[in-house]
């Protein structure tokens, strides 16, 4: 089954049980409404073509009826399903825009929704197409801010603050690490070389060698990298990249300086809070790590943000450790209507994937991976649902379920519903405690019944 045809049998009412509208509640072919009238007489006399025509008329006039009842019937499982939906101008943006219809804007605000949708990129809740679109309309408003600061007196302040658009390096932290451990750690192009293979490893290696950069270079601080290599790094990288199938390494972003010495890209922020927010290396509670996340996005607290780039980086190792785990160990496996991987109680850095947004992140790694790794071209078709220990002593777990990793994706996400459905007709112990309903929180023991009902669902 197709996971389009797995998306009709989610399209129910709230209050339904487990039956599902069938196809023909969905879709109708085109034949059913086509006007047989044009079939020729059996012959009878005229009395009976009389009454084939008005059998005729009836006949049509039904189908008509039942056309108009189908069409509400659609509407109305329709309607009901696109509440589930993920519809995606982010909040921050939606703030930003207030402000400015107020005319109360600020650069903090201008580069916070920046920020938000950034967000929304790097955890592939929108399209390409949106992203693009939404990056038009806040370069707009970075070109008026920057002229309006101009004659302020701060504007070659050390505390000035200048947002500038650009074309950069679709790799993760990389002003803030080494150019090596970004490439391996990034998703785009670990899964592009598949390096969690010894091949990969050395196409890798040929792609350095491409573009001329001794692993020396590579491999320190890039900070302290010759100048000239920086200065030439992107059309390098560009070139080289194209020869190794990796044609998107470039994207629309902006970037922010502090000063004249800190600059930060907006996916630089992005991966810093989120670890700041589920940083579990102490046991503060989740409320103080918000705090630290907010405290991050401002200017005077740059320790916590170069706190939140150390945080990140060590949350993509182990995401990409994982994900190389998972696929050498073929963790990731068919279930039928959609793929299924199970990080076990002891996996290295288990314990960083029992919060949200890391599981989602490494969900998504991994299902491009994977996507690149295999042959089963019915595979790279199929979503995945991904599930880690949660808390060990209460005995729960987290899952989460992503849509395919197909071009054409819509980023609609159908999981919600069916999660839902799933425990409701198996009273398996759920919590959907997060914003996104695709999200939820399962006792242990309920978990094998619970993806039984998920499998029989969207089979």
């Amino acid at each position: 089954m197709s996971f389009t045809e797995m998306n009709i049998k989610l399209l129910v009412k709230q209050d339904d049980d487990l039956e599902i509208p069938a196809y023909d509640d969905i879709f109708r072919d085109e034949e059913e409404d086509e006007d047989d009238s044009g079939n020729e007489s059996d012959g009878s006399e005229p009395s009976g073509k009389r009454k084939r025509f008005e059998e005729d008329i009836m006949e049509r006039t039904m189908r008509r009826r039942q056309r108009r009842e189908w069409e509400a019937r659609r509407r109305e499982i329709l309607f009901d399903y696109e509440q589930y939906e993920y519809h995606g101008t982010s909040s921050a943006m939606v703030m930003f825009d207030l402000a400015w219809i107020m005319s109360k804007d600020l650069n903090d605000m201008l580069w916070w929704a920046i920020v938000g949708l950034t967000d929304q990129w790097v955890q592939d809740k929108i399209t390409q197409m949106k992203y693009v679109t939404d990056i038009g309309t806040l370069q707009r408003h970075v070109s008026r801010h920057n002229h309006r600061n101009e004659d302020e007196e701060n504007s070659l302040s050390i505390d000035c603050m200048r947002i500038a658009f650009e074309y950069d390096l679709r790799l993760a932290l990389y002003q803030h690490w080494s150019l090596f451990e970004s490439l391996c750690n990034t998703c785009y192009t670990s899964a592009s070389l598949k390096l969690w293979s010894v091949q990969g490893q050395k196409r890798l290696q040929e792609f350095f060698a491409d573009m001329g950069l001794p692993l020396k270079q590579v491999k320190q601080k890039f900070n302290s990298m010759d100048i000239s290599l920086k200065d030439n790094l992107q059309e390098m990288i560009e070139e080289s990249a194209s020869k190794f199938g990796m044609k998107n390494l470039r994207v629309q972003t902006f970037s922010i300086h502090f000063g004249f010495k800190n600059k930060f890209l907006a996916s630089d922020i992005v991966y810093a809070t989120a670890s700041l927010m589920e940083n579990i290396e102490k046991d503060d509670p989740g409320t103080d790590n918000f705090i630290k996340a907010l405290d991050s996005l401002s200017r005077s607290n740059l320790d916590k943000l170069h706190q939140g780039l150390e945080l990140a980086k060590k949350q993509l190792r182990a995401t990409q450790q994982t994900v190389a785990s998972c696929i050498c160990t073929n963790l990731v496996i068919s279930q039928g209507p959609f793929l299924y991987c199970y990080l076990m109680e002891g996996t290295p850095d288990v314990k960083l994937f029992s919060k949200p947004v890391s599981l989602c992140l490494l969900s998504k790694y991994l299902l491009k991976s994977f996507v690149c790794s295999t042959k089963n071209k019915r595979c790279k078709l199929l979503p995945l649902i991904v599930a880690a220990p949660m808390d060990v002593e209460q005995g729960t777990v987290i899952m989460v379920g992503i849509p395919p990793e197909t071009e054409s994706s819509d980023k609609k996400n159908f999981f919600g519903r069916a999660f839902e459905k799933a425990a409701e007709s198996t009273n398996s112990r759920t919590l959907h405690n997060h914003f996104d309903m695709s999200i939820i929180e399962l006792k242990m023991e309920d978990r094998s019944k619970f993806l039984d009902a998920l499998i029989s669902l969207l089979s």
